[in-house]
């Protein structure tokens, strides 16, 4: 059963500072806060294999939270190909305006 717990007294500096982190990396502050305290408990009991990972409840991988920037730069590692058997764009556009 999921338990709910509270920091008090948070600094102000420090609470905009972790704001700011959250932003960054496209999550709430719930969810920030979320993030550190697993990597830290891994951290903690020796980790999952790589950094990012985390432990879901049931015991199975699951892929972390990325940034924009980290995702974008996987994208750009792969190369832009047609899905066989589905028409270009071009295609679709040409029939469409030739059928007018």
């Amino acid at each position: 059963m999921p338990v709910n717990l509270s920091i008090k007294g948070v600094p102000d500096d420090l609470a905009e500072r972790l704001r700011a982190r959250a932003e960054r990396h496209h999550r709430s502050l719930q969810g920030e806060l979320m993030a550190i305290v697993e990597q830290a408990a891994l951290a903690e009991s020796g980790g999952a294999a790589r950094a990012g990972t985390t432990v879901a409840p049931q015991g199975s991988l699951r892929q972390g939270w990325k940034t924009i920037e980290e995702l974008m730069a996987e994208r750009r590692q792969r190369p832009l190909t047609a899905t066989p058997g589905l028409p270009l764009a071009v295609d679709i556009v040409r029939a469409d305006r030739d059928s007018r």
